[in-house]
C-alpha cells in the first residue's frame, strides 16, 4: 500500500487540480488516466478508473479487521487527519 502525508494544492483554471509528481509516479498514473471522485463528508476521495466499489470495500474491511480497527476508530482517525490537514 502506498502511503503519503497530506500535501496542499491548489486549485486553479475552471477548478482544476495538479497531482503531485510523486504521487502519480507512485501510484502510476499519466496523462490517459481517468479517475473517479466523490465527496465523503467534506472529504474528496479520487480512484483510478473503473471505480470498484466492492472490492475497495472488502480491502478496507480486510485492513479494518486485520488491525481490529472498529469504524468509529477508522472516523476518529479520519477526522484527525482532516483537522492536522487544515491546520
Amino acid at each position: 500500500m502506498v502511503n503519503f502525508a497530506p500535501k496542499s494544492i491548489k486549485l486553479w483554471g475552471s477548478g482544476q487540480l495538479t497531482i503531485p509528481k510523486d504521487m502519480r509516479e507512485a501510484l502510476h498514473l499519466d496523462k490517459e488516466t481517468k479517475l473517479n471522485i466523490f465527496a465523503v463528508g467534506r472529504c474528496l476521495v479520487m480512484t483510478p478508473k473503473p471505480l470498484l466499489r466492492r472490492s475497495l470495500t472488502k480491502k478496507v474491511q480486510k485492513q479494518m479487521r486485520d488491525k481490529k480497527m472498529s469504524l468509529n476508530s477508522l472516523l476518529k482517525d479520519l477526522k484527525y487527519e482532516r483537522r492536522q490537514y487544515f491546520k
